[in-house]
């Protein structure tokens, strides 16, 4: 595929998941390796597209702010590649538990598949929820799918299983003090405080974001969205009880230490 058409791929692909956007960027990225100006200005582009993906700010700040862009891109593709949050996330449910996702849980979907002991509760908020529970049977899960009216009483009975309960929200991108969750997140996680229940923010490979980067894309992203109709909304780190990431499942406050991402300003402008 030619360089400018895996940009435009990017620039469509809405609801696409962010290990494909992160690779197709890298490799669409490699046509301005003699371009330093264009490379700026494409990166520009590519974060106005897909404003709410932190991994897509975490790709494009690190090469523009690497001695060497295309091997730092080669690098940030592998690390997504061989991502072990997954992993992590699985040895970590307790045994038996219910556990209540909200939305497509991109991050989480592979750990929850290697685990036969669970049941899986999917909130309805994106209108993905019939085709995860089925998903999920084909991996021998039990799930149930959740309307969204009824996300509190989910969580309720999350708590009230025998093998305790979770509340497991996948981060599009995660700042020091709060995290951007697909809709219907923040309502979850007040919910799961308010029953005991334990919210677990899943944060693997690109999510975690310094404040600056992190302010960043959620500005931009708020001042293009309908804070009552847009599909993400932020959810205050304080009721956030731990963050699955490639460290394992961790306080919040130790997950935040393993940030990598620089600053790049020339992100903070818009595309010209």
């Amino acid at each position: 595929m030619h360089p400018i058409e895996r940009l435009r791929f990017v620039a469509r692909a809405q609801g696409a998941p962010a290990d494909l956007l992160v690779e197709e960027s890298a490799a669409a990225l490699g046509a301005f390796r003699d371009d330093p100006a264009g490379l700026v200005a494409a990166c520009r582009r590519i974060i106005d597209r897909q404003l709410e993906c932190g991994p897509l700010w975490w790709l494009c700040a690190r090469m523009l702010c690497s001695p060497d862009p295309f091997a730092e891109a080669r690098e940030a593709v592998t690390e997504l590649r061989d991502d072990p949050t997954p992993r992590l996330l699985a040895a970590a449910f307790p045994d038996g538990a219910t556990v209540v996702v909200v939305g497509w849980p991109e991050q989480s979907l592979g750990a929850l598949g290697r685990r036969g002991d669970l049941t899986v509760l999917c909130v309805d908020s994106g209108g993905d929820a019939h085709d995860l529970v089925r998903r999920l049977a084909d991996l021998d899960v039990v799930a149930e799918e959740v309307p969204t009216r009824t996300t509190g009483t989910a969580v309720a009975e999350a708590a009230a299983t025998g093998g305790g309960g979770v509340l497991l929200l996948d981060a599009l991108a995660v700042g020091p003090d709060e995290v951007l969750v697909p809709a219907g997140g923040r309502a979850a996680a007040a919910a799961a405080r308010a029953e005991g229940v334990p919210t677990w923010v899943v944060a693997g490979a690109g999510r975690l974001l310094p404040a600056r980067m992190y302010e960043a894309l959620v500005g931009r992203w708020s001042d293009s969205s309908d804070p009552l109709g847009a599909a993400q909304e932020r959810v205050p780190m304080a009721l956030v009880d731990r963050v699955a990431g490639t460290g394992g499942v961790v306080e919040p406050a130790e997950a935040l230490r393993r940030t990598d991402c620089p600053v790049a300003p020339e992100l903070f402008r818009l595309a010209g």
